[in-house]
């Protein structure tokens, strides 16, 4: 009797909501809860498909911007061409000067150069976005298995870290081409022809004249990029986790206001607060992986390795180097990232997919 009533009295205190996710919690219903997480699986990688090419779409301009901003090759060529204003307000040289090229690149090439390489983009984008969330959603389910049910940071930080060297090791030819489509110029008053007429005939090239291993130029790099991605994903956790508590204190819950209760504009903002977080911290490695990427020069490749590149740029350049393009890059990632987690969680809603029931610490 004694321990029948020590079971009941914890029940007594919780409310409707809570009661319903102490039920959750069962053994009996974890077991069929995990079968139907296994079973649709593969929602993780349709959902990261679907939000990876709506952000893509909608924020390629920038990503042109973004790539000419931190190529050698580009910002040596318009130095003299294009002078930029100096505003009043410091803070606002930086979208000022994004604006002012993305003008002179619109006025000198035309409105399809600020969608270049946005086919290479979306036929990257989909597949490498889709085996990210599909690595880290089964890969996070199976580690809260083997961890007896805990969803913790270190489930998150290993999850992330997996899907990350994945998905930087199968697209890294992809991006390569995407990245030498978006640094030629089609201006006609520039002297030098363009090389690639399309992105196939970029890859052919590239395998032609560079082997299979220049498609696999700025690799090291990406798997820097790594800590980008694993930064991100450890930080949305977190915050979409204090921000569910949060909407529990305030009492909000799916009954009252479906999208609160969803969280679903919560995860908008964590997602693009992690992003920021993310980029800030890493964006450094953006600068060499297009670097390593970029056509080869007159004289031949000028960046040897991920160190000869670093050094090289120190010392050509000076340490800003490192962050040149940064403001186009927030200006594109942070809304992209919202965008792109923001249709993940919605399709995973909908396709019944939930993994709220582990438990967190």
């Amino acid at each position: 009797m004694a321990t029948t009533t020590a079971n009941k009295q914890p029940q007594l205190k919780l409310s409707s909501t809570q009661t319903a996710t102490v039920i959750h919690q069962t053994p009996t219903t974890s077991k069929s809860q995990a079968t139907s997480a296994s079973s649709k699986a593969w929602l993780h990688f349709v959902a990261g498909g679907i939000g990876g090419m709506v952000g893509a779409v909608v924020t390629s301009p920038l990503d042109v911007m973004r790539t000419r901003l931190q190529s050698s090759i580009y910002t040596s060529k318009t130095k003299n061409i294009q002078p930029f204003v100096r505003p009043k307000i410091l803070l606002l040289k930086p979208f000022i000067d994004i604006g002012k090229l993305m003008k002179y690149v619109y006025r000198t090439e035309g409105a399809n150069a600020l969608f270049k390489g946005l086919g290479p983009n979306l036929i990257g984008v989909v597949p490498a976005r889709a085996i990210n969330f599909f690595t880290y959603g089964n890969g996070k389910r199976l580690l809260i298995d083997w961890n007896g049910g805990d969803e913790t940071s270190l489930v998150h930080l290993a999850a992330a870290i997996t899907a990350g060297l994945t998905t930087s090791t199968v697209t890294n030819p992809i991006w390569l081409v995407k990245t030498r489509m978006q640094l030629q110029t089609s201006s006609s008053n520039s002297n030098s022809p363009v090389k690639y007429k399309s992105s196939l005939d970029c890859l052919k090239k590239v395998i032609r004249e560079e082997g299979i291993k220049g498609l696999y130029r700025g690799l090291t790099a990406s798997y820097l990029g790594v800590t980008e991605s694993t930064i991100q994903w450890v930080s949305y956790e977190f915050f979409k986790s204090k921000l569910a508590e949060r909407r529990v204190r305030r009492g909000i819950t799916g009954d009252q206001n479906p999208y609160w209760g969803m969280g679903m504009i919560d995860n908008f903002f964590a997602a693009g607060t992690s992003k920021f977080l993310a980029a800030c911290v890493s964006y450094p490695h953006e600068v060499l992986r297009t670097r390593l990427r970029q056509l080869p020069e007159e004289g031949g490749v000028k960046y040897k390795g991920l160190i000869h590149c670093f050094k090289t740029i120190l010392k050509e350049e000076g340490f800003w180097a490192f962050y040149g393009g940064i403001t186009a890059h927030m200006m594109r990632v942070v809304p992209n990232a919202a965008i792109m987690f923001f249709c993940y969680e919605v399709i995973l809603h909908y396709g019944g997919v939930n993994n709220s029931n582990t438990k967190k610490h």
